[in-house]
């Protein structure tokens, strides 16, 4: 959930910044408080934190002439709450400019490139359906039309109205076509820089939903709203480059790629060190219950912590290349409701931790993956690796967040629709 505030800019500069309560750091989806976060994390008290600004991200709000938007981070103590002593602690934007710190500290640099997929609906009582592209208008969906230009054309004023507003925020597409399932489409992001691209995802699920909404319409990310259609997936394409000050510079700037286009080892050491932890980075790329709806009900979704070469039911693919420059992975197993930040952080930083071990993937279909939220949630509290990379504070209150999640869930009579329709469709 994008939180934060408008504010004159006269007192956006004279506190450098702004402030909000710290309670927002521990809030579930539906604004319920934690014990496992406030307490031993967060102090009940809901006093301000200061937020720094970065102002690289500083962008006009498209149609808004005057007003800009500006990504914060959370900065200074946070009472006397031992186990999170600076607020930066409980920032997944913080965690991923940790782990990229390591990246540059070894003379490497990272690319990304993501495919977000949405589905476009309307909601009819409780019941979801296709979107019509028009209010009141015949024209409407009643099967997958998978890769449908004509479709897709219908939808054209708001694609548009969504490049713009993009083009407006430095949100660099690459293009879009309707997916595999019923009203579903991915949009595909240029390769960038990791955190720019985190924070581009960030702000384009929140263009597509505002801007849906003014058409008339419903844009959502939820992971699996039909159980017999292709869920909502965001995958990425990651790439390492050595730096001109890496040692081995003069092997050329592809670690991932040799000369003649075949893959170096570095490919697999960084698939292996995906593998290795995937069950524990599951409950991060599948934040909720319908999440896993998505794996158990799979479709093309991965349900094995698996690699190798082109197949889309892959966790770790290797995309056809023949060049050192496009020889990458595509993490495939996050699904479009999870947070970018923390996506990119634990795919980098388990990436990572593989290049450092130098050890090479697990042959065949590799270890399976988490088929509940709860599981998945257990194998990360007790998962060393992601404690290091993202912090302990952090690790503590993403499951203390969740399993507040879970419990209010697994208390309704039907939680898919009493939860997951309610607050997901829109949410997510």
């Amino acid at each position: 959930v994008a939180r934060g505030k408008r504010v004159h800019r006269d007192d956006f500069i004279a506190l450098a910044g702004c402030k909000l309560p710290s309670v927002v750091l521990g809030l579930t989806l539906t604004a319920g408080e934690p014990d496992e976060v406030f307490g031993p994390l967060l102090c009940t008290g809901y006093g301000d934190m200061a937020l720094v600004p970065d102002l690289a991200t500083l962008v006009p709000r498209h149609g808004r002439p005057g007003e800009y938007s500006v990504i914060c981070e959370p900065v200074g103590a946070l009472g006397a709450a031992p186990a999170a002593r600076c607020a930066s602690s409980l920032s997944p934007r913080a965690a991923l400019r940790g782990v990229l710190a390591r990246y540059a500290q070894a003379g490497l640099a990272v690319k990304v490139a993501p495919e977000l997929e949405l589905f476009l609906l309307s909601r009819e009582g409780d019941n979801l359906t296709a979107a019509r592209a028009q209010p009141h208008s015949p024209a409407l969906e009643r099967g997958c039309e998978a890769f449908s230009l004509e479709r897709s054309s219908h939808f054209e004023a708001y694609f548009d109205a969504l490049y713009a507003a993009c083009e407006t925020q430095g949100i660099a597409l690459n293009g879009h076509a309707h997916e595999s399932a019923w009203s579903q489409y991915e949009v595909n992001f240029r390769p960038g820089e990791p955190l720019a691209q985190a924070d581009a995802v960030f702000r384009f699920k929140r263009l597509a939903r505002e801007l849906a909404a003014r058409h008339g319409f419903l844009a959502s990310f939820a992971p699996k709203p039909f159980l017999h259609q292709p869920g909502t997936g965001m995958h990425w394409h990651v790439s390492v480059q050595r730096l001109p000050q890496h040692p081995q510079a003069h092997l050329g700037p592809h670690l991932f790629g040799l000369p003649d286009g075949g893959e170096a080892p570095a490919l697999g050491h960084f698939i292996a060190g995906l593998q290795a932890h995937a069950d524990a980075a599951m409950a991060l790329f599948a934040p909720f219950d319908m999440s896993f709806e998505r794996i158990r009900l799979s479709d093309a979704s991965p349900s094995h912590a698996s690699w190798g070469h082109e197949s889309r039911s892959l966790a770790f693919r290797i995309p056809a290349c023949g060049s050192a420059a496009g020889r990458r992975v595509e993490n495939r197993l996050p699904g479009g409701d999870a947070n970018p930040y923390l996506t990119l952080a634990a795919t980098l930083g388990l990436g990572w931790q593989g290049l450092q071990a130098g050890q090479p993937p697990q042959p065949g279909a590799g270890r399976p993956l988490p088929t509940r939220l709860p599981e998945a949630l257990a194998a990360l509290q007790a998962s060393t690796a992601l404690r290091e990379l993202l912090g302990e504070a952090l690790v503590q209150a993403y499951v203390g967040i969740k399993r507040h999640e879970h419990l209010e869930r697994a208390a309704l009579a039907d939680p898919r629709q009493a939860w997951d329709l309610v607050h997901l469709v829109e949410q997510a």
